[in-house]
């Protein structure tokens, strides 16, 4: 067992729940660099899990028509658009008076997609299917008054829609803003990263269905791994934006058991850049608390026993 449970690196979280002989923590790494924006796993994950429809709400700023997670939306694909930079100016002429030559036939010379800001030089767009990060540290689980939500045998982290009672207290707890409430009877919902599929030794919905792979599921440290190397990949093809998010187990949330590899930065793709766990700070808080009701509990004490005392002194 480890010794802080509500932050921190925690080895074995299915352990820490009370699983006893639990499998390897299973995740997904998402790699957006091969997201091809196409829903295929929105439309997966609503059929397999009868989600109902959310409604088809163009914001007038996006192809996006899902717009963000929701008690409706477990899968949610952003298409963010790049407008580019401000032209270069033209190359000065040579020594010789002469400017320089196109290169092959007639073509121009090839450009880097970003600028050394990190600006698109050229139209980019990311997409990225965001989902819920099933945190090793996960606040709405820590403060759920029911027992609704729960950390199951995988790690990961679901709700049972039966015992919600509709408290609300999981929606500001979410460090990422994923978990809601619907409407019509106030209960969360949020992914469940396909428990019942899990339990028969399938792999989600999504990713089954995701077509250029870019949601990749498996044992989380095995995907870690891989996403070390695509990274890796990434930076020798010179595309030198390229960074993971939601992996390190040394972050505000003990690491995600869903995480990234983003082409900008998180803040761009609707992401916390420094996610913290809502309920770090409780035993803090407590302590801080323990102490104010103790002074005010004295002071209460004192109130009551100086008067008398000064009525016993004056009897004498």
């Amino acid at each position: 067992m480890d010794e802080h449970l509500l932050s921190g690196p925690e080895r074995d979280v299915a352990a820490d729940a009370g699983h006893e002989q639990a499998p390897p923590r299973v995740g997904f790494f998402t790699d957006t660099s091969v997201c091809i924006g196409c829903k295929a796993c929105e439309v997966a994950c609503k059929e397999w899990n009868a989600v109902p429809a959310d409604g088809l709400s163009l914001s007038g700023m996006s192809y996006d028509n899902t717009q963000g997670l929701g008690a409706s939306s477990w899968r949610h694909v952003a298409f963010i658009e790049q407008p580019p930079a401000a032209p270069a100016p033209p190359s000065p002429p040579a020594a010789d008076g002469r400017t320089e030559l196109p290169l092959l036939d007639g073509a121009a010379p090839p450009r880097p997609a970003t600028d050394p800001n990190g600006t698109p030089t050229e139209l980019r767009w990311l997409m990225s299917s965001d989902v819920c990060k099933h945190c090793t540290h996960a606040a709405c689980l820590d403060v759920c008054p029911t027992g609704s939500l729960f950390r199951t045998e995988f790690g990961t982290v679901v709700v049972q829609e039966d015992i919600c009672n509709g408290c609300g207290y999981c929606v500001p707890a979410c460090p990422y803003g994923v978990i809601e409430q619907r409407p019509d009877d106030g209960r969360a919902f949020k992914c469940t990263l396909c428990y019942d599929r899990l339990g028969a030794g399938q792999e989600p919905a999504c990713a089954k269905a995701c077509p250029t792979e870019s949601i990749q599921f498996g044992p989380l440290d095995e995907l870690r791994e891989r996403a070390a190397l695509r990274v890796e990949q990434l930076h020798d093809a010179g595309v030198d934006q390229a960074r993971l998010y939601g992996h390190d187990p040394e972050d505000g949330v003990g690491g995600d058991g869903a995480f990234f590899l983003l082409l900008d930065e998180p803040e761009v793709y609707g992401l916390p850049p420094d996610p913290v766990v809502t309920t770090r700070d409780l035993p803090a808080m407590w302590k801080h608390a323990g102490a104010a009701a103790l002074s005010l509990i004295g002071g209460a004490v004192l109130s009551f026993a100086l008067p008398a005392l000064d009525r016993r002194r004056g009897r004498r």
